[in-house]
């Protein structure tokens, strides 16, 4: 498993391919809540999502006859489109990306411009996600599992690192929870360096698979969600983070759809910031439950800015009406 000395080889080894991102102030939310709140913009990341430090750690972690075998991955969209530049810039030309139906214009268009073979296949992640670990087994080549690989977990921990580094007085963590490699990776850094700091997931209340699992005892690697803004959110858990849920993650919170819909236009509105649906949720989470962050000095996780103008058009409309 993960260990916090992964995360900071993970940061040394990426540090020359990701930006170290701004990690600013929100006076909204700091007011909203009574507490100091802090927003880390891995939606400025290059790629613009925070996908792209696990792509780096696992790619450059490869010899040179695994890159030569290619590289197969599922994606909602960030994760490949990531995939995708890593390998470009290093030279890999045989990669190829599976993505759902649902994956927005904006993230296909990144996956295919970047180099790699784009896979449209599944109504959802869960199904794009089987069909490419079934065309690994018939075909051979390396697969990067977007949110159950060490190095992954390990690049994606080093936004903990810097959220500590620039910011040594937080006591709370927000951060969203899809398959769970995010949320892993920083908390076993941020728990090393600072044993009391909380760390809090963020679910949309139409695909809990993080909850459910450790609700239940058991793995949900594949979770029938409800319909979602957060495509990137939505399906199962990785078996990795599942395991390591207990020790990682104190509390889980879930929010409506409604209110992530207006955290989005909150962030561009109050803040200037661009932010994907999937990406604004802690914004969300602090939104819902202002009272439960009173006091606290937090760090908010603001994990990408892939959107289609079409849906921010649509986002600005009916959070105006």
């Amino acid at each position: 498993m993960i260990r916090p000395e992964d995360v900071i080889l993970a940061g040394e080894r990426i540090k020359n391919y990701v930006y170290r991102t701004p990690f600013e102030k929100s006076h909204f939310l700091s007011d909203l809540t009574g507490g100091q709140v802090f927003l880390k913009l891995e939606c400025q990341q290059k790629v613009k999502a925070y996908k792209i430090r696990g792509a780096v750690n696992k790619i450059l972690s490869l010899a040179p006859e695994e890159r030569q075998k290619g590289i197969i991955t599922a994606s909602s969209g960030n994760h490949g489109a990531a995939v995708s530049y890593v390998s470009g810039l290093l030279g890999i030309d045989n990669v190829t990306v599976y993505v759902p139906e649902v994956t927005p214009a904006v993230k296909k268009e990144k996956i295919k411009r970047y180099g790699a073979k784009l896979v449209v296949a599944g109504k959802d992640f869960d199904e794009a996600f089987c069909l490419a670990k079934q065309k690994v087994k018939e075909l051979g080549g390396i697969w990067i599992d977007p949110c159950s690989d060490e190095a992954v977990i390990a690049g994606q921990g080093t936004i903990g690192l810097e959220m500590l580094e620039d910011n040594a007085a937080l006591d709370t963590l927000v951060v969203p929870i899809g398959g769970g490699g995010m949320i892993t990776g920083i908390s076993i850094i941020a728990k090393a360096l600072k044993p009391a700091i909380e760390v809090v997931g963020v679910q949309t209340e139409a695909c809990p698979a993080m909850l459910a699992s450790l609700r239940d005892g058991r793995l949900y690697e594949r979770y029938q969600s409800k319909p979602s803004i957060c495509e990137a959110l939505v399906g199962g858990v990785g078996e990795i983070p599942y395991i390591m849920a207990k020790e990682c993650i104190d509390d889980i919170l879930l929010v409506a759809e409604k209110t992530i819909k207006e955290a989005v236009i909150k962030l561009i509105d109050r803040e200037k910031i661009l932010a994907e649906p999937s990406a604004a949720v802690g914004v969300a989470c602090l939104m819902e439950h202002c009272e439960r962050f009173k006091g606290r000095n937090v760090g908010v996780v603001i994990s990408g800015g892939n959107m289609d103008l079409e849906l921010l058009e649509k986002l600005i409309s009916e959070v105006k009406s």
